[in-house]
């Protein structure tokens, strides 16, 4: 595996910890703005809606740009952004520059992801995907707590800096270790705008749906996993950490075992991966009203839900136009990831309880694996790992 591949890992652990760090800095950036929960709240939306809409729009404008030069141009923006972050005492300007980070966010996965194919050659593919996606868990594991505990030690900023100082650090080996070519250098505008009809291709359509859905469940979850913990837990703090990170660990796994196979066996992770996602987040909801059950569970759906997740990446990246691949792919996950917290909350008032949480992302399992195991009675398997979904 080239190491460019590991480099680019580490840069997307810089961004996982930007995009999810601010759950645990919330309190301290509204006191030190003097606004409210709600309001900061909104610094979560911002970047969500930017990773969505910056995706294809960043693919479209850096596409023909080679590689290294997309890569550390979309970086080094990232990082200056974190860096008028923690200097700015401007509510607007942290809002401005968290939509900034998001747009750079998008635009550098979206890239680098539509790269892989030429960058590592197509056999490597999920291989390859699983890294970069390992980026995101890792940071769900140590770069989350690690910028939690900064902002209640030296306050939210410190945090920013950290983000900042990881990225710089990062953009010189980017700059120097990741191949020129990889991107899509060269292409015209007529020819950028043509791949969007891929989109009328079956595979790529169910693909996308699909991981919508199974990130909708993942982050359906996600976002009330501390909150049913501590239920549990009561004043026993510790518990929700710990919950959190063991989901970050089963989602480690699950990546970094599906990067093995998934290029000769990715249409059976997704068709029985999404299967099994039904079953597993079910059992979550039926065993999270014991500590025991809830931990386990939890190392057990992180695993599950980012090992489909990856796969359904990779299929996308191969059987997608190429520069379009990584747009369409991260598009997909951040439309999931805003849904699906959206309808848990709704479920969960509605219910009183924040194992309702669950449930919805059962339900969404659901409807992955009736996409998935219909389209596969239909036409075959909606993907495989040399890319027979694209026929």
């Amino acid at each position: 595996m080239p190491i460019g591949v590991f480099v680019l890992a580490a840069a997307v652990f810089a961004q996982g910890t930007s995009e999810f760090m601010m759950s645990g800095l919330l309190a301290r950036t509204a006191a030190d703005f003097g606004v409210s929960l709600g309001a900061v709240g909104l610094l979560t939306s911002v970047y969500a809606v930017g990773m969505v809409l910056g995706a294809p729009v960043m693919a479209v404008t850096a596409g023909r740009w080679p590689l290294r030069r997309s890569a550390t141009t979309f970086l080094a923006l990232f990082c200056v952004a974190h860096v008028i972050s923690a200097l700015t005492t401007d509510f607007a300007v942290l809002v401005a520059t968290r939509a900034v980070a998001a747009v750079a966010n998008a635009g550098f996965l979206a890239i680098v992801l539509a790269a892989l194919p030429r960058l590592v050659g197509p056999a490597l593919v999920g291989r390859a995907t699983s890294i970069i996606v390992s980026g995101v868990t890792v940071a769900c594991i140590a770069g989350v707590p690690t910028g939690t505990l900064l902002g209640q030690l030296w306050g939210w900023r410190s945090a920013f800096w950290a983000v900042a100082v990881v990225s710089a650090v990062v953009l010189v080996p980017v700059a120097s270790l990741v191949p020129r070519d990889g991107a899509g250098a060269g292409a015209s505008d007529r020819s950028t705008r043509s791949e969007w009809a891929v989109l009328g291709m079956r595979a790529v359509r169910s693909a996308v749906i699909v991981g919508v859905l199974v990130n909708a469940a993942t982050f359906a979850a996600f976002t009330y996993l501390g909150t049913i913990a501590a239920a549990i837990g009561g004043t026993t703090t510790v518990w929700v950490p710990l919950v959190l990170a063991l989901f970050g660990l089963g989602s480690f796994a699950g990546v970094t075992l599906t990067g093995r196979y998934s290029d000769r066996h990715g249409h059976s992770i997704i068709t029985v991966g999404a299967a099994g996602l039904v079953g597993v987040w079910a059992l979550a909801a039926m065993t999270a009203h014991t500590m025991a059950g809830l931990a386990v569970m939890t190392l057990l759906t992180g695993a599950a839900a980012f090992g489909v997740g990856s796969a359904l990446i990779a299929t996308i990246v191969r059987t997608a136009a190429p520069r379009l691949a990584g747009a369409l792919a991260t598009t997909a996950l951040n439309i999931g990831a805003v849904l699906g917290p959206i309808v848990a909350g709704v479920a969960v008032d509605r219910a009183k309880t924040p194992v309702a949480a669950l449930w919805c992302a059962t339900g969404a399992a659901a409807l992955a694996a009736a996409i998935v195991l219909s389209d596969r009675a239909r036409r075959g398997p909606v993907v495989d790992g040399v890319g027979t979904a694209a026929r």
